[in-house]
């Protein structure tokens, strides 16, 4: 008998009662699949773990936990390669790069002794390695960064308590994929956001550590700040009997970036300048700076693919890790970013994204 299909070997982690009796005997004896099934299972429980909090954090951590769920090793390379992801993404380097990446939109008008230098119209993937990320320098050793609003993301009991925490509607799922069943969780959220202050003068020794010379910062670089916020935001979540989310439905109040009075061109430039960025990473990012109002989305190269498709008349970014265990699908509209996540398909995302209500 052929070996049950990835997907059929997903199913018995997710949802068993929907796996036939034939494919069900032939795993319980077939070695091959029982190791399939064990890296399956490892996955849902990363996968789990990741869309527990669907809402984001500016130390970009838990982005990156959700994205670094799954890879197309064997089993024990597999288990490496997970290890070798969640070490790096632990570092507080990422930070740094999610400070990088807010800063490649176009400016507005000023208000409020803040310039608004970056508002999300869309999101763009952005290829990030592993090796990337060990390069990435700590985002302390460029300044200093104060998270001033916390997001205390908190289940509520219905969608309507949602909307009235929030002031934004849960998405509502016209048809729940094969597999999904019952009624969601559902959380909110409110907003987070973070100061960052740049210091020449720490940015110059952390230069000096690593035998590179800092860049001379332009005019009022020195001591600047940005201001990130980010949300509100809200889920509905569909488990499975064990617990892990089989399905997240997201919407959040998109990133936004503010200047105490740097212009938007100024910090892009310098940033993508500073020594510990690798070149090819700054070179994405600058190619995405032309396009104001792209937010990049790190996508680990290693473990995941990324694609474009539309939902309902607006580009979507489709994530799908290389196994076939994970997908995600997001995408912005009216400065909203809504995402679709599981342990599903990109197809079956994509269905449930484009019949969202």
């Amino acid at each position: 008998m052929r070996h049950p299909s990835e997907g059929v070997l997903r199913r018995l982690v997710d949802e068993p009662a929907g796996v036939t009796d034939d494919d069900r005997a032939h795993a319980a004896g077939c070695p091959t699949c029982l190791r399939a099934l064990d890296g399956a299972r490892a996955d849902a429980q990363l996968v789990g773990a990741a869309l527990a909090t669907p809402t984001a954090d500016l130390d970009a951590d838990a982005a990156w936990a959700r994205l670094s769920t799954t890879t197309t090793a064997p089993v024990r390379q597999a288990s490496v390669a997970r290890g070798r992801w969640r070490t790096a993404v632990r570092r507080p380097a990422v930070a740094v790069l999610s400070a990088v990446v807010l800063v490649t939109g176009a400016g507005v008008a000023a208000a409020n002794d803040w310039l608004p230098i970056f508002q999300t119209e869309r999101v763009d993937p952005v290829e990030v390695t592993s090796a990337d990320l060990v390069q990435v320098p700590d985002l302390s050793a460029y300044g200093d960064l104060q998270i001033t609003e916390e997001a205390d993301p908190q289940e509520v009991a219905d969608a309507a308590t949602a909307l009235e925490r929030t002031g934004l509607a849960v998405p509502e799922v016209a048809e729940l994929p094969e597999g999904v069943t019952g009624d969601p969780a559902y959380q909110a959220a409110g907003v987070v956001s973070g100061t960052f202050t740049f210091s020449a003068a720490k940015a110059a020794q952390a230069a000096a550590a690593e035998g590179e010379v800092l860049p001379p910062p332009p005019a009022g670089v020195d001591g600047s700040r940005l201001r990130i916020e980010a949300g509100p935001g809200v889920a509905a979540v569909w488990s499975q009997p064990t617990g892990v989310p089989t399905l997240v439905v997201a919407r959040v109040v998109a990133p936004k970036v503010y200047s105490s009075g740097v212009p938007f061109e100024t910090v892009r430039d310098y940033l993508l300048s500073l020594p510990g960025l690798p070149d090819g990473l700054a070179d994405q990012l600058r190619d995405l700076s032309a396009d104001g109002g792209t937010l990049p989305l790190p996508v680990p190269a290693e473990l995941v693919t990324s694609s474009i498709a539309e939902v309902n008349g607006s580009t979507a970014t489709v994530l799908t890790s290389r196994d076939g265990l994970f997908a995600g699908v997001v995408w912005v509209e009216d400065g909203v970013m809504t995402g679709v996540a599981g342990s599903l398909s990109a197809d079956e995302l994509l269905s449930v994204a484009r019949g969202l209500r």
